[in-house]
């Protein structure tokens, strides 16, 4: 089972910005595609955007020109750099292993945009 670990939430003024960090386990990290997931109070889970082994990137239309997905292979280390940040922003943000099977979650990471 692959372990992800995220960190860099917390809170922030709207207009703010925060970069999410999630942290792999696995030797084949770059063979992974990777997603992020936000679950505001009371709601369901939703998805926030998806970064390909080859880097292809697709994101929810509430995000599109605001947060940029990115990873470094290297460090086995998905990002999620958030800007222009918005009260309806507020939520825990997980990352997952989507492929290959099985899929495997974080603990998620809070983020608070507030004033």
């Amino acid at each position: 089972q692959v372990q992800l670990v995220e960190s860099g939430g917390g809170l922030v003024q709207p207009g703010g910005s925060l970069r999410l960090s999630c942290a792999a386990s696995g030797s084949i990290f770059s063979t992974y595609y990777m997603g992020w997931y936000r679950q505001a109070p009371g709601k369901q889970r939703e998805l926030v955007g998806t970064i390909s082994s080859g880097g292809s990137i697709n994101y929810v239309d509430s995000v599109k020109g605001r947060f940029t997905i990115s990873r470094d292979n290297a460090k086995n280390t998905v990002y999620l750099q958030m800007n222009s940040l918005k009260p309806e922003d507020t939520a825990v943000y997980y990352c997952s292993k989507i492929l290959p099977s099985p899929r495997s979650w974080g603990q998620g990471t809070q983020v608070t945009v507030s004033s």
